[in-house]
């Protein structure tokens, strides 16, 4: 780990060595790692006293997570609450510090800047928020929300230009650009998150976090919300890091899914390898809950019931951290933290990263709404790499 006030080469973050925005103007192929992140760590100090305080112990948010965030892909994240996807989200965003690790935009560490090579990242890393209510100033005009950007970087929309600039981003998420002169309560929710989606799409971003940017609207509102996204991918080459508790979503409109329990990454693979070879007992516990739209399949549907609560990030288990509440749980998996890497005796689309020490896919009851899901999956896979091609 390098110091705070250092870059990952040693350079000094705040003077001379500090990448400028031209070190991120390099483009970077398509299926080439945009982002990485390795081994990132954000605690959170428990303290105890009032004058004097004392930390006591530290709250494991995120702890020892890596991935890679590739060029025009969609990077979905689960798990369930308290895991760690915003804390995550955050961290890379740099509006959390993080404690140690690694994130390199392009190659560059990012993870330690401030002023304005952090001014230069953030222009191409930006995000959605989950609440669309809460995430406008209910005193700016629609004008002004997605405007703001352009004050911090005037370069990108000099000032007589700017009002034109909003009205075409508006138009562009599917709003009427007369309305650039509404306040955020004259709009629907749906509305609001596309103000949310125009207000990202600014400065022109090659990466969009988006923190369940659907959990608070209504699921025909949702489906509008995924295709706006879906589209504005295509038509801007973004890259999408997109969390959600809603597994169907994130299939839908993932190409790549990450799972998440307790802070740690347990599993990472396609689309196709998370939600039809799960090899990690966790995962597989999340697929099986999963609401069946089929009356008929649900009776002979197997449930893998957890039992447990979920430890606290405070004072998680030894070892793997899902141990005491998984039915493959024996000594080794206390004593032992399992790595996230593919297990030799893995074959074919099960073969994926998996952290657990006994990684084995588990068959599943399905039920034919389930089965052509599964095969509407493999059609939109296949969609996916003819556009590549």
């Amino acid at each position: 780990m390098t110091h705070s006030g250092a870059g990952a080469d040693g350079a000094d973050t705040n003077g001379a060595g500090v990448p400028e925005e031209a070190a991120f103007a390099q483009e970077v192929p398509r299926g080439e790692p945009i982002l990485e992140v390795r081994q990132l760590v954000k605690y959170f100090p428990l303290t105890r006293g009032i004058l004097f305080k004392k930390q006591v112990g530290a709250v494991k948010a995120v702890d020892g997570v890596s991935f890679d965030l590739r060029q025009g892909e969609t990077l979905g994240i689960v798990g369930e609450s308290g895991c760690g996807k915003s804390t995550l989200a955050k961290v890379l965003m740099n509006l959390e510090a993080p404690t140690s690790g690694s994130v390199k935009y392009k190659g560059e560490e990012i993870s330690r800047l401030s002023g304005a090579a952090l001014k230069a990242v953030r222009r191409n890393i930006q995000m959605v928020f989950q609440d669309p209510y809460t995430s406008l100033n209910p005193r700016m005009t629609v004008g002004d929300i997605i405007g703001e950007p352009f004050e911090i970087h005037p370069e990108v929309a000099p000032k007589g230009d700017r009002r034109k600039a909003v009205q075409d981003l508006l138009d562009v998420v599917g709003l009427n650009p007369e309305y650039i002169n509404r306040y955020p309560h004259q709009f629907s929710g749906g509305q609001r998150q596309r103000i949310g989606i125009a207000r990202g799409l600014a400065l022109k971003p090659e990466i969009i976090i988006c923190d369940e940017p659907v959990s608070a609207l209504d699921v025909s509102v949702q489906a509008q919300v995924i295709n706006l996204l879906e589209q504005l991918q295509g038509e801007f080459d973004l890259s999408y890091m997109f969390i959600a508790h809603d597994l169907s979503i994130v299939r839908h409109i993932s190409d790549r899914v990450g799972v998440m329990y307790l802070g740690k990454m347990v599993e990472i693979g396609s689309d196709a390898e998370i939600y039809e070879h799960a090899t990690h007992p966790y995962t597989q516990a999340l697929l099986s809950a999963v609401p069946v739209p089929d009356p008929t399949g649900r009776e002979g549907r197997e449930r893998i019931v957890l039992s447990g609560d979920v430890p606290s990030p405070a004072n998680p288990p030894s070892g793997c951290r899902f141990r005491t509440r998984c039915w493959k749980a024996q000594e080794k998996c206390a004593r032992e933290t399992p790595a996230l890497t593919v297990r030799e005796w893995l074959e074919g689309a099960a073969a994926h990263d998996s952290a657990c020490h006994f990684a084995a896919e588990r068959e599943i009851g399905q039920s034919a709404a389930e089965r052509e899901s599964g095969q509407g999956a493999t059609e939109r896979e296949s969609g996916k790499q003819e556009k590549q091609q």
